[in-house]
């Protein structure tokens, strides 16, 4: 039977919503803040002879890495690591930024994490589940 329908053609070619991501930032005097942030999408080949659909460009990632947080864990104030995204694959997270600002992140969300300097944030994990988190360094800017 294979192939597409002809509704899933139609509906591949639509223009993809760009993907949005929190990010964690730092200002000049080393407070850490929330802002938001978008991955371009458009159309294109990413399988042929599959049909177009939704793909942004091309970043450079050497490593992921895996973790897991139990029901409690609470990381005291400290900085990322490295810049990094984080996607949030189970669990609910719970960052506290030094403005005061809180946010709870939990499966498909994405965080990416600046704040290599400055006081940091702290987090904590929310749910009666672990969290599980995959860690991606690389550079949007790039």
């Amino acid at each position: 039977m294979g192939g597409i329908s002809m509704e899933a053609s139609e509906n591949a070619a639509k223009q993809p919503a760009n993907v949005s991501y929190t990010q964690i930032v730092v200002d000049e005097n080393g407070g850490s803040h929330f802002s938001s942030g978008e991955i371009p999408m458009a159309l294109g080949s990413y399988a042929q002879p599959e049909p177009k659909l939704g793909l942004s460009r091309t970043y450079a990632a050497s490593t992921a890495t895996f973790f897991s947080a139990p029901p409690g864990y609470f990381g005291d104030w400290h900085t990322a690591i490295r810049k990094q995204f984080l996607f949030h694959l189970s669990g609910v997270s719970e960052i506290v930024v030094s403005d005061g600002e809180t946010r709870r992140f939990s499966r498909g969300d994405i965080l990416l994490v600046e704040d290599i300097t400055g006081q940091g944030h702290t987090a904590r994990v929310v749910s009666d589940e672990d969290v599980l988190i995959v860690a991606v360094p690389f550079d949007i800017e790039e």
